[in-house]
């Protein structure tokens, strides 16, 4: 199982809230079915459920499906509400969603496009 997980080349948050009670199989299939990604990608997918203070995490990693399920004690997660929405995180987005922080960090100096000199 591959434990380094920056070198993934996406990183899929299902907003909303998913039925935390599905497994592997339901879950690969709410990611093929309603979301017409490839569950067999190199990408990680995570999901959280109405209380926002657990989320699942899953990965194929070439020779099987894994599942990483974290329930935190203290505090819950900023998880985007719309719950037909799949977006593609950046490493620094995932970092600051699992610290409890918004995707949306206005005051982050953001990046900038090459300029012409």
């Amino acid at each position: 199982m591959k434990h380094d997980f920056t070198s993934v080349q996406n990183i899929y948050i299902i907003c909303g809230k998913t039925d935390m009670r599905k497994g592997i199989d339901g879950l690969a299939t709410l990611i093929q079915d309603s979301f017409e990604l490839d569950p067999y990608s190199d990408s990680i997918f995570l999901f959280s459920g109405w209380s926002k203070d657990r989320y699942k995490c899953l990965y194929f990693d070439g020779d099987g499906f894994a599942m990483l399920y974290k329930r935190l004690d203290n505090g819950k997660l900023q998880w985007p509400k719309d719950e037909n929405e799949v977006r593609n995180l950046s490493q620094q987005e995932l970092r600051w969603l699992l610290e409890g922080l918004s995707l949306q960090q206005p005051k982050a100096i953001a990046k900038s496009a090459k300029g012409v000199f």
